[in-house]
């Protein structure tokens, strides 16, 4: 009862988290940052509770099932923002796929070995996923044109966005997430194979 709980409460907050990363009117005005932020919190999300789901099982392949579960859970929701009038086509789910079937591919090629997913699938999923994050972004509606479609209130003093540092990181947002995301997603990898042993 408990493994199917945290399964749910996981792939539930992964939904939640992956509708405020599509929101129109966060990512118009912190741009990068909020692509950052989102995609390293995203692999994280995906991270603990795919190697949780994989060590409990031991099969390789349900860390891909995990995934889905957060891309169905997902669609239901942005299904249901969609029918209250906010943008559906701003960012496309299924970007935890092709990560989750590295964590796979990682726990599997190293015949169960966890070390090896913790270190291996870990850098994997993190220095895949805001690629795809960015693929993903590239492919659907741009974010200016969708704000202008979809007017907003003004912003609150506390949410005034911060002008970029020009230069910053390469300004490159795809490379800093990859860099600090394979960092953090090496820990809560650990973190999710620990969780079946408790």
């Amino acid at each position: 009862c408990t493994h199917y709980l945290f399964i749910v409460v996981v792939a539930v907050n992964s939904t939640l988290l992956t509708i405020n990363a599509g929101d129109y009117i966060f990512y118009t005005d912190w741009a990068w940052t909020s692509f950052v932020v989102f995609s390293i919190s995203q692999t994280l999300m995906l991270t603990v509770g795919a190697c949780y789901y994989l060590t409990f099982t031991g099969v390789p392949g349900t860390a891909t099932y995990y995934a889905l579960i957060m891309t169905v859970y997902t669609w239901i929701a942005r299904g249901a923002w969609f029918a209250l009038g906010y943008p559906y086509d701003f960012i496309i789910t299924p970007v935890w796929l092709p990560s989750a079937m590295l964590l796979d591919l990682a726990y599997w090629a190293t015949k169960k070995n966890k070390h090896s997913l913790i270190l291996f699938g870990g850098v994997l999923v993190g220095m895949s996923l805001p690629l795809f994050n960015m693929v993903n972004l590239i492919t659907v509606a741009d974010p200016l044109e969708t704000a202008f479609k979809y007017p907003r209130p003004t912003l609150p003093p506390y949410m005034t966005p911060i002008e970029p540092q020009v230069g910053k990181f390469y300004n490159s947002p795809v490379a800093l997430g990859a860099g600090a995301g394979a960092v953090l997603a090496c820990t809560f990898a650990a973190l999710g194979c620990k969780l079946t042993t408790w």
